[in-house]
Parts: C-alpha cells; structure tokens; sequence
C-alpha cells in the first residue's frame, strides 16, 4: 500500500468488526460459542491490522478526508457519511481496536460459562465498529451517530445480565444522564449548522472566526461559538463521565468485567475527551468555554479521587480511579494543550484497560468475591495477575519512565503554564489528586496481594458485589473455607501481558513525536499567542530520559511516593489507623459514603420533580383535558343531543303525519312571506 490511503481499506476498518457482530448476534445458535468468538476476533484483528497500516501511513504524511457515500440532502445541506484520516484519528483507531482485541481474547476466558456468550461478543463487536464510526468521522451527522451507538450498546453492555435488578437500574441511569449530556451536544451541533450551514469539520471551521464574532440572537451579551462549544462540552461531561453528569459510570460495574475495560477504560468515556480535541479550532476562540472546561475537569480529578479511597469494591476502586483519570484529560483540553489530553488518553488506554482485567482475573481467582477485605497474600497464589497489576499500578500513579508519568507529569505541566481564570484551583487538584491517586492505588493493591490471607471472611456490609453469581458458579460467592485462590487461564493471562507492555514503555517511546513533533499538526489547533502551555512544555522538554530524571526531585513524584508510602503503612503496618481515622472523621467518611449525596439529590429532587411533573401532565392533560373534556365531554355532548332527539322520535304514525303537515305549513310560510306581507301591507 503506497503513502495513499484506499478508500476500500478504510472501509474494511468498521466493518470488519459489524459483519462478526452480525453472524455473532444473528447467526449464534448456528456457529455456536467457538464460532462466535472465532468470527468476531477475525472482524476485531483485521480492524487492528489494518489501523496499524493507516498509522504507519499516516506517519509517512498520508492523510484522507472524503465523502464515502451522500445519504440525503436537505436543501444546500449534505448528509454524508465520510472518512478524516489524520494523526488524531489514526492513533484512536489502533488504541480502540488493540483494548477491543485484548478484552474480546479475555472474554473467552471470562465468560466461558455465561449462556449469554455468543450475545455477547455480538455487543463488544458492535461497541467497536460504532466506536470507530465516531472516531473516524469528518461530519457532525457521523459523529452523532456514533456518539449515540456507543451509548446504545454501552446501555446493552451495562445490563448484560437482564434478570438482576441492579443491573437494570445501572443501565437505566446510564441511558438517563447520556440522554442530558447528549441534550446539549445536539444543541452544539444544532447551533454551529444553523450558522455556517454545513455538517462537514472542515467547512464549519473554515468559518469559525465568523462564528466568534456573532452574538446568540436570543440574548445579544452571549456570543454564539462559546453558547456552542459549552452546549457541545455538555456532551462530552455525558459520555466522558465528567461532574455532575458522573453519576452513571461507578454503578456501570454492574456489567461483567470485559465491558469496564473496554467501555470504562480506553473507548467510550474518551469519546468526549477525543470529540472536544478534534473540535481544537472551535474552543480555541473561547476563553470562557476553556476555563469551564478546566474547572469542570478540575472538580473532577480532585473529588473522585477522593471517593475512591474509601471503596471496597476492587472494580468501584478502578472506577473512581478512571473518573478521576478523565477529569485529567479534561484539564488538559481546557489549558488547550489537546495533544497532552490526547497522549494521557492514550496511555491511560493501556493501563486502565490492564487493570481492570487484573481486576477481573482476581474475582475469577477469588470465585467471584470482590471484596478487597476478603482478599490479601494472592501474590503467590496469582503471580501473572499480580506481577502485571503492580504495573498498571506503577503506570497509574505516574512513576518515572512508566506510560502514566510523562503524560500525566505533562498535564500538571501545562496546567501551571495556563494563563486562565481556574488555573490555580485546577492546578491545585491536579497536584493534590497525584497523592489521591498513589494511596487509593496502592490501599487496593496491598490489600489485594500482600499481608495476611483472609480468604472466607465474608464482608457484606456496606457494598454490594457488583458481579452476577448465577450462571458463574455454583450458586457461591467467593472462596469456600480452606479453598485457595487460583491463576486465571491463558485466554486470561495473555491479555494482561500484552497490555502491560504498552503501559511500562509506551509513554517513553512516543512523547516525544506526540507532543513536540509535528504527529498532530493537521488535527490540533492552538492560538500559541494566547495560550501558550505547550510552548512552555516544549521549552521545558528535552528528552523522554531527562523528563524522568528530573522528576525524581519534582512534587508530584514526592507526592505519589507518600501516597505509596501512606497506604503501605496504613494498611500493611498499622490497619488500625485507618479504623481510627474513619471514627474520627465520622461525617465526612459518610459524605463520601454517599458519594457526595449526588445519587440522593438526583434520585429525590430531579428525578421526583420530573415524576411530579409528569403527574401533573397526566392529571391537567389527560384527565381533565383529553379524558375530561374532549373524550367524556363530547359524549356527554352527543348523548344531551340524543336526549332532546328521543322527545321527537315517538313512534306513532299520526304524530309524523302532523309534523309534516306543521313542516309544509311552516316551510310555505317562510318562503310567501313578503308576498303576504306585501298583500295585506297596502
């Protein structure tokens, strides 16, 4: 394949993984579990290969921005789907399609008992083609598509197992908060069309400075691109979990552990992070919608951390942790340094992904427990499990030369060189979320495969387990008395492997092409002028080694090393601090128990105002208006007609005879009457 990228081969990237999911999902019965896996790995593998030949392409200087085919036109407005192949979208394409190929080889080792199987790797096939129609789209009409099919499948996905209760409402909240996210991104969408009057990137960019300069025509002091890029952020606050829309993603355990990490990980809560990234030249006029992006992602990375400390769930652990992970990115894109939201994106992908199918691995060691306090010393028992968990942690808390540190350390970075209003609170969070971040890691991993064993000392007090026990064993849950745990298969094991690769050296390897090279340089724009972060990042940077050694004396590498240091001797040395602390500080534990009473509120003021408004809809409208008046009234109507009617209609011959005798007499009257009038008048 020359510098020139092939239409057809472009093609084959989203739908190699939809024809798998469609004989999957429609032919499952007849290729049965084997089948099933075989064609929708084959869909997922050609997708990956293929993504790496576009990147290397791309690498050279290929680039691709067509129309596949025109759907409608509307007027002058085109509706296409389209392909725009640049950096941005080629280096999404490999991260979405390599976490799709580690988590579907998982999956066979994971759900090799559910009888949903075949279903089910029908729906992460089809989670991957809807990804990566919304990546590589070149227009609003694809991106909303995809937008909304990653939402649909991730709502399948999330409550996979139908019959429990807790997975129905999870899904359902899910649904719900993407539903007013999405809201807003139409709005965006919807404004920037209105106003340029095309749905292609690259036309309503051309025509972005128009934009900045006009006013929202409802309200002369908004100006219409900061009205947009708020509306379309909202959508990203959606999808990308960011405060207050996060309320979904921590009760999205509820679906089996392959969809945390594809959905939870590296997919699609970066779509928000990879939409607003693409949508760089729009953003870049609006220092407002910036900053409230930045304090969004502030409030975000700072506050979530805080919630995982307290987690006993080891999935809700990594929750919290990609919540907080998000709210990074986030920051990133508001000081306009997308190219580091976008590389800590990346890196992220990988360890995220391995930790949550370390996560996995362990409950399936564990017989489906996922109690931390029930766990401790499975580092004999789990050696591949552990040796990799220990290095997504590593990634995670930004050790030097690990994949997590040069992104994350970029972003604290570019933070402190930004110049607007909430960079000082954003800076604050970001560096106090590195020691959040260092001791809720590390709690769950002492916990987990250090100290002493507590296998059968069942904790069911104040968090439910989050897995479906039914169809995984045999109606138990966790490890019998005197049973030990066991190291996960292959299937299992080699994703964990494989992904822990890329989470020790990825970041080394490619920050230097990602951040200072010019990888970027069609897909990202920034106004160096006012805000110049990556001017000073570059200034700052010279190679990926001296970044490491450098940061050993730097504060958040001190900072991450007393978080380490902290939950090593809270819960290794001396377990009965963190009792104290608890009893301590009763009231904020409960706080964060409650996880900022954010449920409750939503649950008791916006989702009852919503029923008591529907009630008073359903009383005012369809009672008293459809039912009342225009149903019950219009009989009532017609029966008061038939009423005065029935006086008419007797029945006897001589009452109609006399009726048209007085009839005529009347009718004759009538018409003669100023003849008559006329007669006896002179």
């Amino acid at each position: 394949m020359s510098a020139e990228l092939s239409k057809n081969l472009l093609l084959a990237v989203p739908l190699a993984p939809l024809v798998g999911s469609i004989v999957a999902g429609l032919a499952g019965r007849a290729v049965g579990r084997r089948g099933a896996h075989l064609i929708t790995i084959l869909g997922v593998l050609i997708s990956f290969i293929i993504s790496a030949m576009v990147l290397r392409d791309v690498i050279a200087g290929a680039r691709f921005n067509e129309t596949i085919y025109e759907w409608m036109t509307l007027g002058d407005l085109k509706m296409e789907v389209g392909f725009l192949i640049d950096g941005l979208t080629a280096m999404m394409m490999c991260v979405v399609t390599f976490v799709s190929l580690m988590v579907h080889i998982y999956t066979i080792g994971y759900m090799h008992e559910d009888p949903g199987y075949q279903r089910f790797f029908s729906y992460i096939s089809l989670f991957t083609f809807s990804m990566l129609m919304l990546v590589m789209s070149n227009n609003f009409l694809q991106l909303f598509f995809g937008w909304e099919a990653v939402g649909l499948v991730s709502y399948l996905l999330i409550g996979f197992w139908y019959t429990k209760p807790t997975a129905i409402f999870a899904n359902m909240k899910a649904f719900l908060v993407n539903r007013v996210g999405d809201f807003g991104f139409i709005l965006g969408i919807g404004l920037l069309v209105a106003f340029t009057g095309s749905l292609n990137y690259g036309e309503v960019f051309e025509q972005s400075e128009k934009l900045a300069g006009m006013a929202l025509p409802v309200h002369e002091s908004w100006n219409l691109l900061t009205v947009a890029c708020i509306c379309l952020f909202i959508g990203a606050m959606g999808k990308s979990a960011q405060f207050p829309l996060h309320v979904w993603l921590p009760d999205s355990m509820e679906g089996p552990t392959p969809i945390s990490a594809l959905i939870h990980a590296a997919t699609m809560v970066t779509a928000g992070i990879f939409m607003v990234t693409r949508m760089s030249p729009l953003f870049e006029l609006s220092d407002t919608a910036l900053n409230f992006v930045m304090v969004i992602g502030a409030i975000t990375a700072l506050f979530m951390g805080f919630l995982g400390i307290i987690q006993n769930d080891i999935k809700r652990v990594v929750a919290y942790s990609t919540l907080s992970q998000l709210g990074y990115m986030t920051v990133a894109l508001g000081a306009s340094a997308y190219s580091v939201a976008v590389f800590h994106l990346m890196t992220h992908a990988f360890f995220k992904a391995l930790l949550f199918l370390g996560a996995g691995s362990v409950i399936m060691g564990m017989h489906h427990d996922q109690d931390i306090r029930n766990m401790g010393g499975l580092r004999k028992y789990m050696p591949i499990t552990w040796i990799t968990s220990l290095l997504g942690s590593l990634a995670l808390i930004g050790t030097p030369l690990f994949s997590g540190f040069y992104s994350k350390d970029s972003i604290i970075e570019a933070v402190h060189a930004s110049s607007l209003p909430g960079a000082g609170f954003a800076y604050f969070a970001v560096i106090a979320g590195v020691f959040v971040t260092a001791f809720y890691s590390f709690r769950m991993y002492f916990l987990v495969f250090h100290g002493k064993e507590r296998f059968g000392q069942h904790h069911h007090g104040d968090h439910h387990s989050d897995e479906e026990p039914d169809h995984h064993d045999d109606h138990h849950h966790g490890l019998a008395p005197g049973q030990k745990p066991h190291e996960s298969p292959l299937v299992v094991t080699l994703p964990l492997l494989l992904l822990a690769i890329p989470s020790v050296i990825i970041g080394y390897l490619t920050i230097e092409p990602l951040l200072y090279g010019d990888f970027f340089k069609d897909a990202i724009f920034i106004d160096l002028e006012k805000h110049p972060a990556m001017e000073e990042l570059a200034h700052e940077f010279h190679s990926a080694m001296g970044m490491a050694s450098h940061a050993l004396t730097s504060l958040p590498f001190i900072l991450a090393l007393a978080g380490v240091v902290t939950a090593y001797v809270f819960y290794m040395v001396a377990p009965a601090i963190p009792a104290a602390i608890k009893r301590a500080a009763g009231p904020i534990y409960r706080i964060l128990d409650n996880k900022y009473y954010m449920d409750a509120f939503n649950e008791h003021v916006i989702a009852a105002g919503a029923r008591l408004l529907g009630k008073g809809l359903w009383k005012a409208g369809d009672q008293a208006i459809i039912d009342g008046a225009i149903i019950n009234g219009s009989a009532k109507a017609v029966g008061g007609i038939a009423g005065l009617v029935r006086l008419v209609q007797t029945g006897y011959l001589y009452w109609y005879a006399l009726v048209m005798i007085l009839g005529v007499f009347g009718l004759m009257t009538w018409q003669l009457w100023p003849q008559l009038t006329g007669l006896f008048g002179r």
